[in-house]
């Protein structure tokens, strides 16, 4: 199979449109601060605002990838640009309550389910060999989570205050979803134009049940796990970060920002490389350096090395177990951003592989359980924290998940390497699974 004509179009413009998408779904990981001062909502309310943006994003991706394998990638992304506009301009005049403000926030969410979409449109247009590498390209667009990391802290300093509604662009935090809305709309005009028609690949004739059947597969299920610690941790840490280094470092808004894009960037930009050594040296072996690296920086980002001292009203007090500096935080941050993207990358090269008729409805489910963990784990850091007191309690969290995924890995791995013959050491990663159930 070539590279069919039009698909760098399909894979620049797909890529632009999950960018955009992916900043939406994100974006109450700054505005949300702002967004707190102004309805005088807890830490915990802020939290279950970002998690029912991030569970909307979540939910419908196993529906629109098997959707995406009936009718075509093109006619699903426009759709979705168009559906998702609408609350996120919505949103940029809303005056009411904390309960309708969870409501815009829930169904901003759907932002997120395009991946699932990109994924089953792009690889039905690049040849096996060279997947891993347009896939890595097209998931880089979670850098998306750092648009609103920049421009976030910058427009709601120089536009008009937070509590202005009025007018078509309303200003300060409002500003950043009115903007948001403009560009879904108009990027579902330049996919609507530019690319080519999506009749190929298309699976009318098959049953929805059929469709599903690949979801039997218990492998499945455990790329899904690998998926939820690197990409369900990602979205989470993406969310939560800049409250963290706020409440956790006493920084500003801005630089916890600029902070916390230092761990999106890598996490999202070596996305393409993860995939091009996926073609070139096999998932696997990405894997086993991807879970390994995050465990070392995990555990030494979840490690008591000091204390910190609380400011209260009545004076410094609550001593408290801490890890480390805001540069040395920040830098295993960086490392474990680092493994995400090229693991990120890694668990998708699998998919068409092992299942090249059912990217769509496959890569839905580790795309849904994946992005269920981003919606899980914010409301369970304030937990941990809350039952611990220890403010590394969210690493610590991260790091056990890590470690399951890691044992379940390396457990099936070695089944397989004992009943079969050793050859297949360099066979794991094609279709033999389907034989041995791996």
């Amino acid at each position: 199979m070539s590279v069919r004509n039009g698909s760098t179009r399909v894979l620049a413009l797909s890529t632009f449109a999950f960018t955009l998408m992916f900043a939406v779904w994100l974006m109450f990981g700054v505005l949300g601060i702002p967004i707190q001062k102004e309805f005088e909502i807890s830490d915990s309310q802020l939290a279950w605002l970002s998690s029912v943006a991030i569970l909307n994003g979540s939910i419908w991706r196993l529906f629109l990838g098997v959707l995406t394998d009936r009718i075509g990638g093109k006619r699903v992304t426009i759709v979705m640009l168009l559906i998702t506009s609408i609350p996120s301009y919505l949103l940029a005049h809303m005056t009411l309550n904390y309960h309708w403000l969870l409501v815009l926030a829930f169904l901003v969410g759907f932002a997120g389910n395009l991946f699932s979409v990109g994924i089953a449109w792009n690889s039905h247009r690049f040849p096996r060999e060279r997947q891993g590498f347009a896939l890595g390209v097209f998931g880089a667009g979670n850098v998306g989570a750092s648009a609103t990391k920049f421009i976030g802290p910058v427009v709601i300093a120089s536009t008009i205050g937070g509590s202005y509604a009025g007018g078509i662009i309303p200003g300060g935090w409002r500003f950043v979803p009115a903007l948001y809305a403009i560009l879904l709309v108009l990027t579902a005009i330049a996919i609507l134009i530019f690319t080519p028609a999506d009749n190929e690949n298309i699976q009318k004739t098959r049953s929805i049940k059929e469709m599903f059947l690949p979801l039997k597969h218990i492998q499945v299920w455990r790329f899904s796990l690998y998926y939820v610690v690197v990409f369900g941790a990602y979205v989470a840490l993406a969310s939560w970060m800049p409250k963290y280094y706020v409440s956790v470092y006493k920084l500003n808004l801005h630089d916890a920002a600029l902070l916390t894009a230092l761990f999106i960037f890598p996490a999202s930009l070596l996305r393409p490389l993860g995939g091009y050594f996926s073609d070139k040296i096999g998932a696997r072996k990405l894997m086993y350096g991807t879970f390994t690296t995050m465990l070392v920086a995990l555990l030494l980002l979840a490690a008591p090395f000091g204390y910190i001292v609380l400011e209260t009203p009545d004076g410094p007090k609550n001593v408290l177990p801490y890890s480390l500096g805001v540069g040395q935080f920040t830098a295993l941050l960086f490392i474990v951003g680092c493994s995400m993207g090229i693991g990120k990358a890694a668990v998708f090269k699998h998919i068409p592989e092992y299942f090249p008729n059912d990217v769509g409805a496959v890569g839905g489910l580790v795309g849904t359980l994946g992005a269920l963990g981003g919606f899980l784990l914010p409301p369970l850091f304030v937990l941990v924290r809350e039952k611990t007191g220890l403010p590394q309690s969210t690493f610590i969290v991260l790091f056990l998940l890590t470690l399951s995924a890691t044992v379940w890995m390396h457990v099936v791995i070695m089944r397989l390497l004992s009943k079969e013959s050793p050859h297949l050491d360099h066979q794991i990663d094609t279709k033999t699974h389907l034989t041995i159930g791996a």
